[in-house]
């Protein structure tokens, strides 16, 4: 399926609905009980924005993009998880954090002021977080994968750098690259604006324009496995860039493509998990199944 040059991949269980790709504006999306917190509570699963890859102009744009969907569903979000690759390169040091979108980070900090959660989960363009965005914004920071429920949906949350990478030695060197004495090391050689610079520079080098078919491959078998042991009713991830939501009589699988060139997220209401793209004014609905 095609929409507007996103490829999306999506297998059909029994719970599968299928929806218009056109849909109601975000006010108007019908909801069907009362399990969440109130009539049209959502949670919110955004990764791989990769703030800091591009011209200055294009992430300007792609930073208020992601604001403006953000407010759009400010007053029905019951939590916002942001799964992993939200910079391109991010290392926070003891007193200084890299410059630059402040005004996404404002956000994130009048959100939890006002008791919305914010959950982070490291990627791996992003595991060298300190302690500024737990203290500073209020927002959760989660080293690895997550289990949690909402309105009892079980729910399985990773970045998918450790289930699957186009790399075939990232395997063996993830453990080194997040050990606490790696990072300290690393801080201490490197002054900042050397170490950062330096962390940017990889990470540019180490991305991959095309997405891997293998890579999509192993996330959703992973996936798979881990509805299959009953260990969750959902699974969300991100890393491959690939928009999928595959549904299966154990579960649901959404990958949550990437923000920074496609703007696709996904979101959990009471009529399931959805799969959406920002038009630069709404949410367009891609895919949807119930859980």
């Amino acid at each position: 399926m095609k929409t507007g040059g996103l490829r999306v991949s999506a297998s059909y269980g029994s719970k599968h609905r299928s929806v218009q790709e056109e849909t109601a504006p975000l006010n108007e999306v019908p909801m069907c009980s009362a399990r969440f917190r109130s009539f049209d509570s959502v949670i919110l699963f955004i990764s791989d924005v990769h703030f800091g890859r591009g011209a200055t102009a294009t992430e300007r744009a792609k930073e208020a993009a992601l604001i403006n969907c953000l407010e759009a569903h400010a007053d029905r979000v019951e939590h916002l998880y942001l799964v992993g690759d939200v910079f391109d390169g991010f290392i926070e040091y003891r007193h200084l954090v890299p410059k630059g979108f402040v005004r996404f980070q404002a956000l994130l900090a009048r959100w939890t002021d006002r008791g919305t959660p914010v959950t982070y989960l490291f990627g791996n363009h992003d595991p060298w977080h300190r302690n500024y965005f737990q203290e500073e914004l209020g927002v959760r920071l989660v080293p690895g994968t997550l289990t949690t429920t909402h309105a009892g949906v079980h729910l399985h949350l990773a970045h998918g750098d450790e289930q699957a990478s186009t790399h075939s030695l990232y395997r063996w060197l993830r453990p080194l690259l997040r050990h606490p004495a790696t990072m300290l090391l690393y801080r201490s050689l490197l002054p900042a604006d050397l170490g950062l610079g330096l962390a940017q520079r990889i990470s540019r080098l180490l991305h991959d324009e095309a997405t891997d078919p293998s890579v999509i491959d192993a996330l959703r078998d992973h996936a798979r496995q881990v509805l299959r042991r009953g260990r969750a009713d959902v699974v969300v991830m991100g890393h491959s860039h690939e928009a999928v939501l595959h549904s299966w009589t154990d579960g649901v699988y959404v990958n949550t493509g990437n923000w920074y060139e496609h703007r696709t997220f996904a979101r959990l209401d009471q009529d399931g998990m959805r799969l959406q793209q920002w038009n630069g004014t709404r949410a367009l609905d891609i895919e949807a199944a119930e859980v």
